[in-house]
């Protein structure tokens, strides 16, 4: 079992922001962090000059984990934290980095006027790629944004965590995906909230028009999918509190919407041997850019 969780930083409000919400993590896992930052190399012309050279950048650009780490063990005492610094392409060397880690940690900035994320190309990349779930979070996430509001409507740390939310297809159900969120329901002792969106198929629709109770029964039968999923799930782990929501429309929308009230949003990546390149999907996409929580991308076949 792997004992590390993995952080990009670049010194960025962002990656900062990432960097202490894995550091909380790590703390609620029992596990060490390591602080991976990326430096690319300076083309040659600027190599050569005496105050741009590469030497000199590797020089400066080492103090970001330095100092990062430094604040982290003072705010989180216990954690353990190392460094490593890596060059060339960022998100190939932050997947090799994070090979043997529970998580990979990014930061993303947040979108202005609305809550969300800007996921940049190499959070595009990592996301695409890894082999491991993958954590973003906004710049400006504080600890007490997880949490409910204490008695007096003041958000704070203190408080009980807020649900874990999970994207649930009942149609591919992916145990590792579901455990996560169990998981991660668990450690921060709260509920779970599961939400499936569903349509009918294309050719149901003028069953729909036609006959009202049509609906309905659609309805019966993805609930009770959804209870079925879940079964052997809430007898695995009886003392999570489970919420099941199946609703009609847009899976993205109903997640999207729950992660107002969520502590970490939790969906899926299918893996795809496409020759196109990996993809992480219209749902996943659309969480990743308008989710007010932490979002962990789960990978399954």
């Amino acid at each position: 079992m792997s004992r590390t969780i993995t952080v990009g930083l670049d010194g960025s409000s962002e990656s900062r922001a990432a960097a202490e919400w894995a550091a909380r993590e790590a703390k609620l896992r029992g596990l060490a962090l390591k602080l991976v930052h990326v430096w690319q190399p300076v083309p040659e012309p600027m190599a050569q000059a005496p105050l741009l050279g590469a030497e000199t950048l590797q020089h400066w650009t080492g103090r970001i984990p330095r100092e990062a780490a430094a604040g982290l063990r003072l705010r989180h005492p216990g954690v353990e934290v190392s460094t490593e610094q890596g060059s060339g392409n960022p998100a190939e060397a932050l997947c090799s980095a994070a090979e043997e880690s529970a998580l990979l940690v990014l930061g993303s900035r947040g979108m202005s006027g609305v809550g969300g994320f800007l996921v940049g190309s190499v959070g595009r990349a990592v996301l695409a790629h890894a082999g491991l779930p993958v954590v973003l979070v906004r710049a400006g996430e504080q600890a007490a944004d997880e949490h409910e509001m204490d008695p007096t409507g003041i958000p704070s740390g203190a408080a009980p965590y807020r649900p874990v939310v999970l994207g649930l297809d009942t149609g591919r159900p992916d145990g590792g995906l579901i455990e996560f969120a169990f998981d991660a329901a668990v450690r921060r002792a709260t509920s779970l909230k599961v939400v499936h969106g569903w349509n009918p198929p294309p050719y149901y629709a003028f069953g729909l028009s036609a006959d009202p109770g049509f609906h309905g029964t659609l309805a019966q039968s993805e609930t009770a999918a959804l209870a079925e999923v879940l079964r052997p799930w809430r007898q695995k782990f009886p003392d999570v509190e489970v919420l099941e929501e199946s609703r009609y429309g847009s899976p993205a929308l109903h997640l999207i919407d729950a992660s107002r009230e969520a502590s970490l949003v939790v969906v899926g990546r299918r893996v795809r041997r496409h020759p196109l390149g990996a993809h992480i999907g219209p749902v996943t996409h659309a969480v990743l850019h308008h989710a007010t929580a932490p979002v962990a991308v789960v990978p399954h076949d």
